[in-house]
């Protein structure tokens, strides 16, 4: 029991610290650029739509999914092609890619990079070519009421702003802001001092990478360990409250929603600790998914993904099929802990369509699915040309690669 006990604080502590506080600084980078740009970059896309599917792919690129979310409405309303939707969605790896970004920085290179470039090339040759879209479009139509016309979205009423508020994803905030002045007070205090855990995490977190990644003691006190200790079991325990509480209370504290811009610095504080509270609270997920079944089971997951074969990227690619950022989130985590091959998460990074799927889904199903289809292809095919190639001809290690 007392194994079991450490196991949890060992796993609600590391992953705060080891992971979370580096990207609460990613996403703040990120929210801090769309607010001071004022969405100027959504502008020119839909100003030029020739360059869409490379503009698609660069916002696609960027970590989080608010950067796809924002094109999913304009190709309802007429302003983007399909063929930019498929390259931002292939492009995008959600908010799976703070946690790759953070512990693996050079296989995100290599992942996310590869991912940019088929996101672009593809995403042209479906413009270019159609590569039988309007088939696949009518092989839809057929499960589902029509609502595009070979690949191109047909004009609907009232279909001409943004509809973020229409997507339901999964960790999209139910209902609206409830009214509680105590509430949204202790929503404040808590969101302070989340930032100060974040702070004091990110110091330790850096410290304890040039330290070498030692084993760090679970003490509290005013030491190296006792700051790593504290920061880490209060950052996870004030993620829990924001993610699952507090953004009830707080107007500002939408997760997996598009924003075009913020309003103000404070929006963007909140936007980037409520963003990282909810990938905090899946990174502990796995992490106490994998160390619990490790503990239960023996099982030794990376043998398995080792003996699956070519059979790795290919589930990794089914993974990416289901919307949100989740799943996606425990897969990078597994990759990190050595436990899947580079196949699977390029695989993976290529399929997923994180949350920029639900606006899609809420406002053009015909559309989603065929998109899911498209975004599956190059995921299969470079997943299994990497499968045989990375090791053989680069020299690059399967597992492990790029990992801090």
């Amino acid at each position: 029991m007392t194994e079991l006990f450490d196991i949890f604080l060992g796993s609600v502590r590391d992953g705060f610290v080891q992971v979370s506080a580096f990207v609460a600084v990613t996403v703040l980078a990120f929210s801090y650029l769309q607010y001071r740009t004022d969405g100027r970059l959504v502008r020119r896309l839909e100003e030029n739509r020739r360059a869409g599917p490379l503009v698609g792919a660069v916002l696609g690129l960027t970590p989080g999914c608010g950067g796809a979310i924002v094109v999913m409405p304009l190709y309802v309303r007429g302003s983007v092609s399909f063929g930019t939707v498929v390259a931002t969605l292939v492009a995008t790896a959600g908010d799976a890619a703070f946690v790759i970004l953070v512990l693996a920085p050079e296989a995100a290179l290599y992942a996310y990079g590869i991912a940019f470039v088929a996101a672009v090339l593809f995403g042209y040759a479906i413009d270019t070519f159609g590569l039988g879209v309007s088939r696949v479009d009518s092989a839809v139509k057929r499960l589902h009421p029509a609502l595009t016309d070979g690949g191109v979205a047909a004009p609907l009423a009232g279909n001409q702003v943004h509809h973020y508020d229409e997507a339901a994803g999964c960790d999209a905030r139910d209902g609206p802001v409830r009214d509680s002045e105590l509430m949204r007070t202790v929503t404040r205090a808590a969101l302070a001092a989340w930032w100060v855990a974040a702070a004091v995490g990110l110091g330790a977190g850096v410290l304890y990478l040039l330290r070498g990644a030692p084993e760090v003691p679970m003490v509290a006190g005013p030491t190296f360990a006792g700051a790593f200790t504290v920061a880490g079991l209060l950052g996870t325990t004030l993620s829990a409250y924001l993610y699952f509480v507090g953004r009830k209370y707080v107007g500002h504290g939408d997760v997996g929603r598009a924003r075009d811009t913020f309003g103000s610095v404070s929006e963007t504080l909140t936007h980037a600790a409520m963003e990282t509270s909810f990938v905090t609270v899946w990174v502990v997920a796995a992490y106490l998914l994998y160390e619990y079944g490790i503990a239960f089971t023996g099982f030794d997951v990376a043998a398995a993904a080792a003996a699956a074969g070519v059979l790795a990227p290919v589930a990794g690619a089914l993974v990416g099929l289901v919307p949100g950022c989740g799943p996606q989130i425990v897969l990078a985590t597994a990759y990190a802990g050595g436990a899947i091959p580079f196949s699977a998460l390029v695989a993976n990074a290529i399929s997923q369509d994180g949350d920029a799927l639900f606006p899609l889904i809420a406002i053009d199903k015909t559309a989603a699915v065929v998109a899911s289809i498209y975004t599956t292809i190059p995921a299969l095919v470079v997943g299994v040309a990497l499968h045989y190639v990375w090791t053989a001809v680069f020299g690059l290690p399967q597992f492990g690669f790029g990992v801090l």
